[in-house]
């Protein structure tokens, strides 16, 4: 009866061993499969922002010469005809502003000699003070007519006010036009101006002096600087206005054409990645998957400054960082991994 109590025992004791695995021995732990992820050393770099508007390309001087008073036009410069400043421009007829200007002259000489001789004898005491301020007012008004009287004379002879090339004539010979009338139009593309409108998140980093860029359609390319950035936002648009300027040596017709400005605003330090290791979090914000300095796997919010279908720049990172880029969907965040880093 022993010996088959004793064979029993033995024969449970061997089945719980072949089904059961021996307990750990307390204070260890038993460690998983560490999972292997790839890395790349990153550096942050210096990064030119540049910021890109439509707008509108406009001579600098760009002007319509008006009527300043009436008459039938006689003579006109050509269309197309390159003048000086100070060259005329028009001819109108004189009709009789030049009796006008021949009466006004010999008024203020009756006048002016009727003032002398008032003061010579004021200085013996011959006059009263009353009667030499009424000639001084007879000569002022005189030397005013005087001056009305040039001055219509050579309003009949408008002038041009800059260096130009006449590129509209509003008028022909034998018209009659009347004071406010367009005339002509002179242009002086030797420089350009470009105005476009700047969206109020944008406009923070923008100040006169900024070197930028004009992109014409038709892929032709000017330099210059940003001039002038608004103070005060478009009531309608909630846009800030700008303009900048560029000089135009080769004389391109690009006046009142649409163009591209591109702003190059100060540079940063931002970091350079593929598009493709951009991730979202549980927020919905944009990231990256890196490895920490105890080689876990955490996922860092950053801004995004530019991005294409081969780069983007961020920022919001740290200078330096290891940049998970095949792997990091197989480990959770906060988990150990295994490091193999690649060269850049």
């Amino acid at each position: 009866m022993l010996a088959v109590v004793l064979f029993w025992l033995w024969r449970g004791t061997l089945y719980q061993a072949a089904e059961q695995a021996p307990e750990a021995a307390a204070g260890t732990s038993v460690p998983s499969p560490a999972v292997t992820v790839q890395v790349q050393n990153m550096h942050a770099g210096p990064y030119q922002p540049l910021l890109k508007v439509q707008g509108q390309l406009q001579a600098l001087h760009h002007v319509v010469v008006r009527a300043r008073t009436e008459g039938v036009v006689e003579q006109l410069a050509v269309l197309g005809q390159a003048v000086a400043e100070g060259d005329k421009l028009l001819t109108l007829s004189i009709d009789d502003r030049r009796a006008s200007l021949v009466r006004a002259e010999a008024e203020r000489a009756l006048r002016a000699a009727e003032l002398q001789a008032a003061e010579r004898l004021q200085q013996k005491g011959l006059i009263a003070a009353t009667e030499l301020l009424m000639r001084r007012s007879a000569d002022a008004q005189a030397a005013a007519a005087l001056t009305q009287a040039r001055l219509a004379l050579d309003d009949s002879r408008p002038i041009a006010p800059f260096v130009g090339i006449v590129d509209v004539r509003h008028v022909e010979a034998g018209d009659y036009v009347v004071a406010g009338d367009a005339l002509l139009t002179l242009v002086n593309a030797d420089e350009l101006k470009l105005t476009a409108y700047v969206p109020q998140q944008q406009v923070a980093g923008l100040r006169p002096g900024l070197p930028v860029t004009a992109s014409s359609l038709d892929g032709r390319e000017l330099a210059g600087t940003l001039t002038f950035v608004a103070v005060a936002a478009d009531a309608d648009t909630r846009s800030f206005a700008v303009e900048a300027r560029f000089s135009n040596p080769q004389a391109w017709r690009l006046a009142g054409a649409s163009a591209e400005l591109n702003i190059s605003l100060p540079v940063r330090p931002a970091h350079r990645l593929s598009p493709s290791l951009l991730a979202l979090d549980e927020q919905g914000r944009t990231g990256v998957y890196v490895v920490d300095t105890q080689n876990r796997l955490q996922l860092l919010p950053l801004t995004v400054l530019a991005i294409t279908p081969d780069e983007a720049w961020v920022t919001g990172l740290p200078d330096q960082l290891r940049v998970v880029t095949r792997g990091a969907g197989f480990a959770g965040i906060g988990d150990a991994v295994m490091v193999q880093e690649t060269a850049q």
